[in-house]
């Protein structure tokens, strides 16, 4: 009989890379799991990958979809009777605690170090930023330890919530080997564009990118994501620093694979705010997947990296010069360039590969389950 495995999001897409295309989805193909994701996005119910999600319907505004989307998440949830729940969300902690006074088996995952998060919100008042961190990190002090797992995307992630609970682990957010195109293995041609992909702020650098990419003239910077703030969009796009942008918006795996493989780098020059110093962003270890050197912001976690790796070469994301020379190297230096995306893509499947993780993963549900 399989175990029924029910992850749950107020705030994630239903195609989120890590929830659904790398943990439900990898879960499915097992016949030890049946597994369900409960999610608030308004697109109804589907069958995918296996992965049975069910929709309680979308919530607008930011403060609804905390109240209103995390209580129809928690019922929806409740009336699938799962043998572990799997929460994603911050602000479904209340409803994984309720679960836990039904004697259900909950693991909270700790995508960002929430207290850091929350000093780089823009839309915070200023005093909000400064005390909300501390009010966040005494609630996580208090309530973590009641839940029979804490999962997080980070090493350092991890450290934190280990001083609260012995049970705690990272798996993290590494790429699937060989899902995205390596474009080492076929000639090309020369490149004329770098890409970058993800979720588009202020605080992942990309006024600092339209600058350096304005800078250059037979080179175009194609952004594959969505605006987080649609105002920022609007303002950028008035400037002439838009002149050398191609915009595709949120696209599938499929588009992400070609742009991949039309592109002489991979950028992923995000700012030095807390919350970043000691991610391990997901886009880095994809471009690197694909055999596309990276151009990274000198962090020393991911300065470590790429000096152990040899996948590419890190700047100061604040100075738009270092970003321009960086790409005006890998244009200039073909061979060079080609050398880094081999020792990307030869990093990811001997080591930051998501086997690894979900191994580590599966051995915690087991765990659990065994665990009565």
């Amino acid at each position: 009989m399989s175990n029924r495995i029910v992850h749950m999001t107020s705030a994630h897409s239903r195609n989120d890379i890590r929830i659904f295309i790398k943990m439900c989805s990898s879960l499915a193909k097992s016949e030890a799991f049946e597994v369900f994701l409960v999610v608030a996005d308004g697109l109804g119910n589907e069958i995918k990958n296996g992965v049975n999600i069910v929709d309680v319907g979308k919530v607008q505004g930011r403060l609804k979809r905390m109240f209103v989307a995390t209580r129809k998440v928690f019922l929806q949830a409740k009336k699938l009777q799962g043998d572990i729940y799997h929460i994603h969300d911050p602000e479904l902690i209340p409803s994984g605690l309720k679960l836990r006074k039904l004697n259900k088996k909950v693991i909270f995952d700790a995508h960002e170090d929430l207290p850091k998060q929350v000093k780089a919100k823009p839309y915070l008042p200023v005093i909000a930023r400064k005390v909300l961190p501390y009010f966040i990190e005494w609630y996580e002090s208090r309530v973590s330890f009641k839940f029979n797992y804490i999962v997080t995307a980070t090493p350092s992630i991890r450290d934190k919530f280990a001083k609260i609970t012995p049970n705690v682990i990272d798996i993290n957010n590494f790429p699937i080997t060989d899902e995205l195109v390596c474009p080492i293995v076929e000639d090309r041609g020369p490149l004329s564009q770098v890409c970058y992909i993800g979720a588009i702020t202020k605080i992942r650098g990309i006024e600092q990118l339209l600058q350096a990419s304005a800078l250059l003239e037979d080179i175009s910077l194609v952004l594959v994501g969505e605006f987080a703030e649609p105002t920022l969009k609007e303002l950028l796009q008035k400037t002439q620093n838009w002149s050398n942008v191609v915009e595709t918006g949120f696209v599938d795996r499929e588009v992400v694979k070609e742009v991949l493989n039309n592109s002489m780098a991979g950028l992923v020059t995000l700012l030095p705010t807390p919350n970043h110093l000691e991610s391990l962003p997901n886009k880095m270890f994809e471009y690197m997947s694909a055999g596309v050197p990276i151009i990274a912001s000198d962090f020393p976690l991911w300065k470590e990296i790429i000096d152990s790796t040899g996948c590419g070469i890190y700047v100061n994301p604040e100075n738009p010069e270092e970003i321009k020379n960086a790409i005006l190297y890998l244009s200039q230096n073909p061979i060079e360039a080609k050398k880094m995306g081999r020792n990307g893509y030869k990093a990811v499947a001997t080591k930051y590969n998501w086997s690894s993780q979900f191994l580590r993963l599966s051995r915690i549900y087991n765990n659990i389950l065994a665990d009565d």
